[in-house]
């Protein structure tokens, strides 16, 4: 009798210890992800349905425009206008929102100036829901139950009604917020299940084209189509126009659209749906893109016990993933930068291309995590080059917004190349040179003085451009030694000098100057000036990322550069001192909400004292992301923020990123594997791991002892274990 108790008892316990595996195998790691960070504060993220990389970025605008709702939303607010096909993730810029849809009944109909007039709802924080690939909402003031989901190329709703004999379904072309602006709008009407037409707009990007099909679960009973305000039968074409479909609902019932898109033609939308929305099963779209995002971020699986850290560090993997989006469609067609209809051939094509900060840390990610991927990203700006003789500055939509400074796609490339990508090599170097060779942009003027003076225009950045332009030309003077191009070597390495041009020996900062070679007499290092893009001379005097030792001497040595760095971290603002939007995530003048301050952590490694870096990149770390709305110090930027993250959470970030080196910090998790393209997993382990033991005491590769503050990309992708030993003080 007590030997069949023991057996029950054992049988027990290994009854339940396997169902608690269970339940931990079938965690997924898409419910970790929380796409509400960044939709408060300074983020400008949307917590709409996309996939990666996806075209379609299915998202709830509040309606009213603003700094705060660049992305359509804002996590203050208290109304839904709709829900567009087109978001930009964490920017500064207000654009997209293209083919707006509400649904709407007889319970209300108020409208107010705010939103320009159209139809919203109330809705509260309670009765919403967003996870990858999925977004849904009670608009309170109808009592219909908004969902929305998405594939790469098409955009899925489901509306479920309350009994009412005037539901209804708006389709809203017209509808523009902030920079962006409909030129010509077209509906028609197809039959009583299906409409087609485009969006055609300027704003940031100034020829937008969206062609699309759209197609419902339920014949429409009626509709009104209008031509700017006047009534049509069938077939509108106008700057503004919109169709009111009308239907009788009974309680609870679900009414399925699905809308395909592409840049190019109403053909190409036709393939989005027929290819990737054939049916109206909304919860096997909403299933796909759930598992879509999770085969992706299985890309690396982290172990620790704290569950804010997971969140934070699979959202952040979620938005480094957001963009570029997808600009070709099933034709391989799309929207060219020479604004002419553009082929694709063997390639998907790319854009939203934000390379100022990009460059730094999401792009050296993607050659990681997404090989294959950046193949293709590369072709993009490749076909940029060719269609309109320049690389990419900042691209959306087939357009060049010429927005930021510098020529950054270079880097990309040159990365991309020394790293094994495929791609027409010597079309790559062509397009770098061209781009470097420019008349455009001042760069005729950096080339004849060897940096940028000052003048009237606003925002001159004469201090930014000439740091930017000098790392641009260290990169083409590596890709030509790489190419045996000696004479271009030479000659770009010489300009990757021209930093030093700009360096004040007097001061110890990078110093604006006059067109005469003389340094301005009233300079305030602290102060915003139209001199430093984005920043002033504290945050931008690190941007010589291609030559740290070079910078080192200049400044008189390493203990002379550590004191910089130590005032860099605590020389605080003053409560008095008017710090513009973009300086956010202030840690002494390091800041952190800017992309110019994300490597200078790291440049502790550079002078022999690890620690130091080690203190600070965790610091950082733990205060400057957290798991709420209010999640992020500062813009997003379309994934440079959050590659920040993901890098300096496993260890490792490339100050340099077109090196192909990643300099140590201080690893946070107790485990993480990184499942390569390749087949291969890469292993990261900490020993005595915990919050305050954040310094690295040692290091192993493969079992070997390595005493080197930094890791090459080979290494990573040829797979294996390197291990941190961690302690709660420094090892000096």
């Amino acid at each position: 009798m007590l030997k069949k108790g023991i057996v029950l008892i054992v049988s027990i316990v290994l009854f339940f210890s396997c169902a608690q595996e269970k339940d931990k195998s079938i965690t997924k790691l898409t419910d970790f992800v929380n796409p509400f960070i960044g939709t408060d504060g300074p983020g400008n993220t949307y917590p709409g349905a996309t996939v990666p990389f996806g075209m379609v970025q299915l998202s709830p605008d509040i309606g009213i425009p603003g700094w705060d709702r660049i992305a359509g939303y804002y996590y203050q607010d208290s109304i839904i206008s709709g829900f567009s096909h087109m978001h930009l993730t964490g920017t500064g810029a207000g654009d997209l929102y293209d083919v707006l849809v509400m649904p709407t009944n007889s319970r209300f109909n108020k409208r107010i100036k705010a939103n320009s007039y159209k139809p919203f709802s109330s809705f509260s924080h309670d009765n919403e829901v967003a996870s990858p690939g999925y977004y849904s909402v009670d608009l309170l003031d109808y009592g219909i139950k908004a969902e929305v989901t998405a594939t790469k190329r098409a955009g899925i709703h489901k509306y479920t009604f309350p009994e009412d004999s005037l539901s209804q379904i708006h389709i809203d072309l017209g509808y523009a917020l902030n920079w962006d602006a409909p030129t010509d709008t077209h509906i028609k009407v197809i039959d009583d299940t299906t409409i087609e037409g485009y969006r055609k707009s300027t704003g940031w990007a100034k020829d937008q084209r969206v062609f699309f099909q759209m197609e419902f679960s339920k014949p429409f009973d009626s509709y009104q189509l209008f031509q700017n305000d006047t009534l049509i039968e069938n077939s509108a074409k106008a700057k503004n126009t919109k169709i009111i479909l009308n239907y009788s609902t009974t309680e609870g019932e679900e009414i399925v659209l699905k809308t395909g898109i592409s840049t190019a033609n109403t053909e190409g939308a036709k393939l989005s749906l027929k290819n990737e929305a054939a049916h109206f099963n909304f919860e096997a779209y909403k299933k796909q893109a759930d598992s879509v995002w999770e085969t992706q971020l299985k890309k690396i699986e982290i172990e620790t016990e704290d569950e804010t850290k997971k969140n934070i560090f699979y959202t952040m993997l979620y938005q480094s993933m957001l963009a570029p989006t997808l600009l070709s469609d099933y034709n391989s067609n799309y929207k060219g930068a020479n604004d002419t209809i553009m082929k694709a051939e063997g390639y998907d094509r790319y854009d939203t291309f934000s390379l100022w900060d990009t460059y730094r840390a999401a792009h050296p990610l993607y050659t990681i995590l997404h090989p294959d991927r950046v193949n293709d990203m590369i072709q993009s700006l490749l076909a940029h080059y060719k269609e309109t003789g320049l690389l990419p500055v900042w691209s959306m939509q087939g357009n060049e917004t010429n927005m930021m400074i510098g020529y950054h796609a270079i880097p990309v490339i040159v990365d991309a190349y020394f790293k094994g990508a495929d791609f027409d090599i010597q079309l790559a170097y062509e397009a770098c040179k061209a781009s470097a060779m420019d008349n455009n942009r001042q760069i005729d003027i950096y080339k004849e003085l060897g940096f940028i003076p000052v003048d009237e225009q606003h925002e001159n950045w004469s201090v930014s451009k000439t740091l930017e332009y000098a790392y641009g030309d260290w990169c083409v003077a590596q890709f030509a030694k790489a190419l045996n191009k000696t004479d271009d070597y030479k000659y770009f390495l010489k300009r990757s000098d021209n930093w030093k041009n700009v360096y004040d020996t007097k001061s110890t900062f990078m110093r604006p100057k006059l067109e005469d070679g003389t340094f301005i007499k009233e300079f305030i290092p602290k102060a915003y000036t139209p001199y430093f893009c984005e920043s002033n001379a504290w945050q931008y005097f690190w941007s010589v990322q291609h030559d740290v030792n070079g910078l080192v001497d200049a400044i008189g040595g390493k203990e002379r550069f550590e004191q910089k760095l130590d005032s860099m971290f605590s020389y605080k603002p003053l409560p008095t001192d008017k710090l513009p939007i973009f300086s956010t995530g202030m840690i002494g003048q390091y800041a952190h909400g800017n992309e110019p301050s994300h490597h200078v952590g790291y440049l502790y490694n550079y002078i022999d004292k690890p620690w130091k870096t080690q203190e600070i990149v965790r610091k950082i770390l733990e205060t400057q992301y957290r798991n709420e709305p209010n999640g992020h110090c500062g813009n997003e930027d379309c994934g440079q923020m959050s590659s920040w993250y993901i890098y300096s959470s496993l260890g490792f970030y490339p100050v340099n990123p077109a090196e192909g080196l990643y300099s140590f910090g201080s690893p946070m998790f107790d485990k993480a594997t990184i499942n390569l393209e390749n087949g291969k997993r890469f292993k990261i382990e900490t020993i005595n791991n915990s919050k305050e033991n954040k310094y690295i005491q040692s290091i192993t590769l493969n079992g070997n002892k390595i005493s080197r503050n930094h890791i090459s990309h080979k290494e990573i992708m040829d797979g294996g274990t390197i291990i941190f030993t961690m302690g709660d003080s420094p090892k000096k």
